[in-house]
């Protein structure tokens, strides 16, 4: 269990939401609202005027989405664990947080023990990813290690986490460069992201590379 005060910013422009947050983060004996916010803008003002360690961020925002508002955290505050907080179950929405660099996904339902978990999980470096979605769906990205990954795409993603270019992996494990981009092509797939940065960003998160 976590000792240390963990300093909280909650992101969300219903205040309903707020409070109730507020009530629950009440009842967990280490940890400590610093800030609230009802858009991206008085989110990133909160995280420069406060030490936060994590960032509870709706994916419904009036000025910028959560996952956009997301990937601004990181870029500028990356050692916050940010955690998307929505009604949304979509695996679309879960997979683009993550992407961004989102540590852990809950949905609004989240009770105290499920919200004690994931502040203690992402604060350990792992992803948490609420057992609401994961068994609504079947996206293999929601398994806490990560997709299921056969010998040679592991080979290949260490390879492509190592700066290889296509060639240079074909040339050393006698593949075709074709075979090579179909392997490329379906991790992309299997972690849901669009390019080979966001692919090796991911699965780093998963401790994959």
């Amino acid at each position: 269990m976590i000792q240390k005060l963990i300093n909280i910013l909650l992101v969300d422009d219903h205040n309903m939401v707020i409070e109730g947050m507020k009530h629950i983060l009440a009842l967990i004996g280490n940890v400590e609202v610093k800030a609230t916010a009802g858009n991206a803008f008085e989110a990133m003002t909160a995280l420069r005027e406060n030490d936060i360690d994590v960032a509870f961020v709706d994916i419904n925002l009036p000025d910028i989405s959560g996952i956009e508002l997301c990937a601004k955290i990181k870029k500028e505050f990356p050692g916050v664990c940010v955690i998307g907080l929505s009604t949304f179950k979509q695996r679309s929405y879960v997979s683009q947080m993550i992407a961004n660099g989102a540590s852990g996904y809950l949905v609004k339902s989240a009770g105290k023990e499920e919200i004690e978990q994931a502040i203690n999980e992402v604060m350990e470096g792992k992803i948490y990813i609420t057992p609401d979605i994961s068994t609504t769906t079947s996206a293999t990205l929601f398994d806490k290690d990560g997709p299921t990954l056969t010998r040679r795409e592991k080979e290949i993603l260490q390879m492509l986490s190592e700066g290889m270019t296509t060639n240079d992996i074909a040339s050393k494990f006698f593949l075709s460069p074709y075979t090579v981009d179909t392997h490329r092509k379906n991790l992309l797939a299997k972690f849901e992201v669009s390019n080979t940065a966001l692919l090796i960003t991911t699965a780093a998160k998963f401790g994959l590379v």
